[in-house]
C-alpha cells in the first residue's frame, strides 16, 4: 500500500517508497507552512499540557503535519486522549478527540490474530506449504506456494514481492488511485508479475502481498469473508464500537473524524483524501478505528486476551526486521513488532500509513501503552522519526 515513509495503504511499502522520491526534492523539510497549524492543541482529558501535549503540537508544528490525535495509558494507569491542530483544513474546525482514522497495516496484526486463532482450533498449520490451502494461486517468475509456509507470510519471511511496488510508482498515485478499487486476486497476480527477492525463511522483508494471502487462507477456510472474521473474533469480542472493516465500495469515515491529507510535490498544498477505497489494503491495511480502540486491541493481545498460550508464544517469536522504521531496534514476530524503547525495556506493536493518515503505537508489559495517528502522510524520514519519537516519548514520559 502506499508508503511515505514505511508503511502504506496496505500498510508500508508504497508509502515509505514514495516519500522517498518526495524525499529527495523536499530534502526533509515540511511541505506546507507550520505556522498555519501551530498553537491549535488541545489536550483532551489531560487538562495542562504536559509532555504529550507538547509532542503532539511539535508534530503540527515543527513537523508540519496538519492534525495529529492521541491516546496514552501512563505508569499509573490512568488514559488520557490528546488532540492538536487542525481537523479540516477548509472549516478550521479542530480535530476531535479519539477520532476515527484508517489504521493502514495495523490491520495486519488483527489479521493475524484471526490465523493463528484457527491455528489454535487445528484449522490451519502454521508450517504448512500455502499451496494445501491456495493451490496454483503462487506461482510465477519463480515464485512458489508450495515452498512458502503460512508462517512466513505472518513473520514477512516468505520473499513474496510487494503488489505496492507495480501499482503505485508516482507521488501522484497517492491521489490519482484513491479512489480505485482493487480485488484481493488482483493484488497477489500484480505481486507475481516480479521475482522473488529471496529464498523463503532466508531474511526478512515487509511485504503486504504476504498478508493478502493471509486473509484468502482464512476465507478459503472458513468459507466467510475475512472482514467479517475479524469482526466476530475480534472487534465484537473486545467491544470495540467504532473500529469496523469497510464494506465493499465504502470510500467514507462512518463516524466522527478528521480529515486525512496527501502532499504529492513541495511547495503543493495538502489533498484532501479522506473519501478513499481502502480495497488496496484489504487483509494488510483495510480496517478503521480510534486512537483508544486501538490501544484497546493491543492491550488485550499483549494481556493474551485474544491467543491461547502456544499461539501466543509462535506470535511474540521474533525475528530481526531491519528498516521496519528508519531509526531504532525493531524485531518482529508474527504481525506484532517488537521495539527496544530508548529508556530500557521493550514494547509491541506494529503501526500503519494509507493515503491521509499514520498511525504508530506501543503497548508495554507492565501496562503502559501510547497510539499517535497524524492526519498526512510523512514525505520524508525526519517527519515519520518525530511521530516514532512521539510514541517512545509517551511510554518513557519524557518530552525529548
Amino acid at each position: 500500500m502506499p508508503r511515505t515513509a514505511r508503511r502504506s495503504t496496505s500498510s508500508r511499502r508504497t508509502v515509505r517508497r514514495v516519500a522517498a522520491v518526495l524525499a529527495a526534492v523536499v530534502a526533509g523539510t515540511a511541505l506546507t507552512d507550520p505556522s498555519a497549524f501551530a498553537g491549535t492543541g488541545t489536550g483532551g482529558h489531560a487538562g495542562p499540557k504536559d509532555a504529550v501535549q507538547r509532542q503532539l503540537d511539535r508534530l503540527v508544528g515543527e513537523g508540519g503535519f496538519p492534525g495529529a490525535l492521541a491516546s496514552v495509558r501512563g505508569a499509573d494507569g490512568r488514559v488520557r486522549d490528546y488532540t492538536a491542530g487542525t481537523g479540516d483544513l477548509r472549516t478550521h474546525r479542530p480535530v476531535p478527540r479519539d477520532g476515527q482514522v484508517r489504521i493502514g497495516s495495523n490491520t495486519k496484526t488483527f489479521t493475524a490474530v484471526v490465523v493463528l486463532q484457527l491455528v489454535g482450533e487445528g484449522r490451519i498449520d502454521l508450517d504448512a506449504p500455502v499451496e494445501r490451502y491456495l493451490p496454483g494461486v503462487v506461482r510465477g517468475h519463480g515464485n512458489d506456494g508450495r515452498k512458502i509456509t503460512v508462517r512466513h507470510l505472518l513473520q514477512q519471511t516468505s520473499g513474496l514481492p510487494d503488489y505496492d511496488d507495480v501499482l503505485f510508482t508516482r507521488a501522484e498515485d497517492l491521489v490519482d488511485k484513491s479512489h480505485s478499487y482493487h480485488e484481493p486476486r488482483r493484488l497477489v497476480d500484480a505481486a507475481l508479475t516480479a521475482a522473488p527477492h529471496f529464498a523463503p525463511g532466508t531474511t526478512w522483508e515487509y511485504s503486504n502481498t504476504n498478508y493478502v494471502l493471509a486473509g484468502l487462507i482464512v476465507e478459503r477456510v472458513t468459507e466467510r469473508p475475512i472482514g467479517e472474521e475479524i469482526t466476530n473474533r475480534v472487534i465484537t469480542p473486545l467491544g470495540l464500537h467504532h473500529t469496523y472493516w469497510p464494506e465493499v465500495g465504502e470510500q467514507r469515515l462512518r463516524g466522527t473524524h478528521p480529515h486525512g491529507y496527501v502532499a504529492v510535490a513541495p511547495g503543493t498544498p495538502w489533498v484532501d483524501v479522506t473519501d478513499m477505497d481502502p480495497s488496496l489494503g484489504w487483509a494488510a491495511g483495510q480496517l478503521v478505528s480510534t486512537p483508544d480502540e486501538l490501544r484497546t486491541f493491543f492491550e488485550a493481545l499483549l494481556a493474551g486476551k485474544l491467543l491461547r498460550p502456544a499461539q501466543q508464544a509462535a506470535m511474540t517469536k521474533t525475528v530481526p526486521a531491519p528498516g521496519f522504521e528508519p531509526a531504532g531496534d525493531f524485531e518482529y514476530g508474527l504481525g506484532v513488532a517488537r521495539h527496544e524503547l530508548p529508556c530500557g525495556g521493550y514494547a509491541w506493536g506494529h503501526g500503519g500509513d494509507i493515503q491521509g493518515f499514520e498511525t504508530r503505537n506501543l503497548v508495554t508489559r507492565d501496562g503502559r501503552a501510547a497510539v499517535v495517528a497524524v492526519t498526512g502522510l510523512p514525505t520524508s524520514e525526519q517527519m515519520l522519526t518525530k511521530v516514532n519519537g512521539s510514541v517512545d516519548a509517551a511510554l518513557c514520559d519524557t518530552d525529548h
